[in-house]
């Protein structure tokens, strides 16, 4: 099978790092961007163009939201598959006439940080059965857990995915502002982090909540009001009051 994945951002280089570690050959890896194309293909030496899309069986689209139906309509081939990897949008976004699927992979990806790939949950979704299988069978080479879902259920998904990692990363990077802004080196907070999240492998979340707020600490609570302002201090009223209607306090 020719594949052909088009993009050059975070999702797209680990994509194509998965299929090439995985001896899952791709004829090309297209884009816009000439500069990480180059650099995706010299690591992975996997052919790329930012002017000729090849001919291919499947092409897997790796791009940001609100680029994926636009970059949809750059593929003239009517006999193969077009996927996009988007957790929030349905396989009908894709414009073109061709047959049409999703291949959402949940993890986040940076370039610079290692995964291994066959711990990341996949969600398919395809036209018909013939498809579904297909790209069921082809993420099953790559990960160890892989799943049919719908859009409607890929939505739900997605949004899971935001409270669980993009919410709390930024959660991080305001922890780590008011470290900076003492003095402290955040790196000090780093085995709490680790064991924050290495907890939840054992204990439901909500058993294993702590802090002032679950206590119900008021003077606590009160204290570390007095410390913050601003929208630090709005962030950090409205997560003990999630916490506290959570516990009925």
């Amino acid at each position: 099978m020719q594949i052909v994945i088009i993009g050059s951002g975070n999702v797209a280089y680990h994509m194509a790092k998965a299929f090439i570690l995985k001896s899952i050959p791709l004829v090309q890896i297209f884009g816009r961007n000439e500069k990480e194309l180059s650099k995706i293909s010299e690591e992975l030496h996997i052919p790329y163009s930012t002017d000729r899309l090849e001919k291919a069986d499947l092409y897997i689209i790796c791009v940001s939201d609100k680029s994926v139906e636009e970059v949809s309509k750059t593929i003239t081939e009517k006999d193969c598959l077009v996927i996009h990897t988007s957790g929030s949008l349905p396989k009908e976004v894709l414009a073109g006439d061709y047959r049409k699927a999703s291949l959402y992979p949940l993890q986040t990806f940076s370039k610079s940080k290692e995964l291994e790939y066959e711990k990341i949950p996949f969600f398919v979704e395809a036209e018909n059965q013939e498809d579904q299988k297909m790209l069921f069978d082809l993420a099953s080479k790559i990960s160890e857990k892989v799943m049919e879902s719908t859009h409607e259920k890929r939505k739900y998904i997605h949004l899971t995915a935001v409270f669980a990692c993009n919410f709390v990363n930024h959660l991080f990077s305001r922890a780590k502002e008011i470290s900076d802004a003492q003095d402290i080196p955040f790196d000090y907070f780093l085995p709490l982090i680790d064991e924050t999240v290495q907890k939840i492998h054992e204990i439901e979340p909500k058993a294993a909540q702590t802090g002032p707020a679950v206590r119900n600490d008021l003077r606590i609570l009160q204290l570390h009001e007095q410390l913050l302002k601003d929208e630090s201090l709005e962030i950090y009223k409205t997560m003990n009051h999630s916490i506290q209607k959570m516990y009925e306090l």
